[in-house]
């Protein structure tokens, strides 16, 4: 697998090696001692999680604050979707800033976020599964989020309608600037 640096410190994208012959295909989901190599720490991941969504869900800006935050690797099953990281940590240099990449049942690649950062994801396809491992339990107490539209973040979710389904919880979000945060 090829591990590579984003804009944002951290924050990695991983390109699989993928062996094919007439069969299908097998590839190399997670190896701890590349990754180790490769970002530097470990990460004990210790819950799994899956969703399923149709075309224009909108799932986000989530995170978790304090000692309950978490650290993710981002995948998809079937479909395509628009995976989006943005650094809330303010003592970093990327402070606000965002990385967007898609992710795709077909391109197989996954996304690491570390802790501090706020996640979410626009869906590109119908039937669309997105997996990922978190190196923390999920706590309702110490959840918060963003507004998937904040101004200042402005993340361009390439999305075909202006409208995209998002919940009623996440339409209720805050702005960036009166989010809860991280540290």
């Amino acid at each position: 697998m090829t591990i590579i640096p984003t804009k944002l410190p951290g924050c990695y994208l991983i390109e699989p090696k993928i062996i094919r012959d007439d069969r299908g295909y097998f590839m190399e989901a997670f190896n701890e001692k590349e990754f180790v190599a490769n970002v530097g720490s470990g990460v004990h991941f210790v819950q799994q999680n899956q969703s399923q969504s149709k075309m224009g869900v909108l799932r986000g800006l989530h995170y978790q604050t304090g000692e309950h935050a978490q650290a993710k690797l981002i995948r998809v099953l079937s479909g395509s979707i628009l995976d989006v990281a943005v650094d809330i940590r303010p003592e970093s240099e990327t402070y606000g800033q965002y990385f967007s990449v898609e992710l795709s049942a077909e391109n197989n690649r996954q996304l690491f976020i570390p802790r501090g950062f706020a996640h979410g994801f626009q869906v590109l396809s119908n039937d669309t599964t997105v997996f990922y491992n978190s190196d923390n339990f999920y706590n309702p107490a110490y959840e918060a989020g963003i507004i998937y539209d904040d101004p200042t973040i402005a993340v361009d979710w390439r999305a075909e309608s202006s409208l995209p389904l998002i919940s009623e919880k996440d339409k209720n979000l805050p702005t960036f600037e009166k989010s809860i945060k991280v540290w």
